[in-house]
């Protein structure tokens, strides 16, 4: 059986764009465990009002930011209102929910990030991504969009994303640092998606990704 987590100290953030036929179930089903933060990125369906209606709390960006900066506003959000572990989880049905006791257990244990492993990656570029990563920091997946971090991290390091990293930024300032922060990582399932991922599987996207590679490495 699940663990139910106190709302008073998990965040859930969930970035969405035009996640009109995934987000009331999504949303839904990561209720009990903690206060979720939905942040509609200037969709133009109805991702705002129905992640609303099932029970979110809802920031709207005017213009489209991205996958950074809504994980950006949410993370903001999620600070503001004085909650302890971050959790990301995506809007697409792709995350099972139960992976979120084991993260939020391992905060609660110590961590200050936790990541998860997929099975698989969807582009060759996560696949060298993640090797190159591996090998400098030991993080084996740092594309997953399944990640939990503790708020002092995030104060610490002063924001969630400044370099346009495909989420990869604030783990990687944990990563650089292994004697201040403590991370864990553990194998994730996850379902297929029933829709188009975001970034897309084009050779646009696998560029993106090697640029957010390199904006990562430069970073301190």
């Amino acid at each position: 059986m699940l663990k139910k987590m106190n709302d008073s100290e998990v965040a859930i953030i969930i970035p969405a764009w035009n996640e009109a036929n995934t987000i009331s179930s999504v949303v839904q089903s990561v209720l009990p465990f903690g206060k979720v933060i939905v942040v509609d990125d200037c969709s133009n369906d109805k991702t705002g009002t129905l992640a609303e209606k099932a029970g979110a709390s809802v920031i709207r960006h005017k213009e489209n930011k991205g996958y950074d900066g809504a994980l950006n506003s949410g993370f903001s959000e999620a600070n503001r209102l004085g909650l302890k572990y971050f959790i990301t989880f995506d809007a697409d049905g792709q995350h099972d929910i139960e992976n979120l006791p084991m993260i939020v257990n391992l905060l609660e244990l110590g961590a200050d990030l936790v990541v998860g492993i997929r099975p698989s990656r969807a582009r060759i570029s996560e696949k060298i991504m993640a090797l190159i990563i591996w090998g400098m920091y030991g993080l084996r997946d740092p594309v997953c969009g399944l990640k939990g971090y503790r708020r002092t991290l995030y104060a610490d390091a002063g924001c969630f994303d400044s370099c346009n990293s495909i989420g990869t930024q604030l783990a990687l300032y944990a990563c650089r640092r292994k004697n201040e922060y403590k991370t864990e990582q553990f194998p994730v399932h996850i379902h297929d998606r029933k829709d188009q991922p975001r970034l897309g599987n084009s050779w646009k996207a696998n560029v993106q990704i090697f640029k957010a590679l390199f904006r990562v490495l430069i970073q301190k």
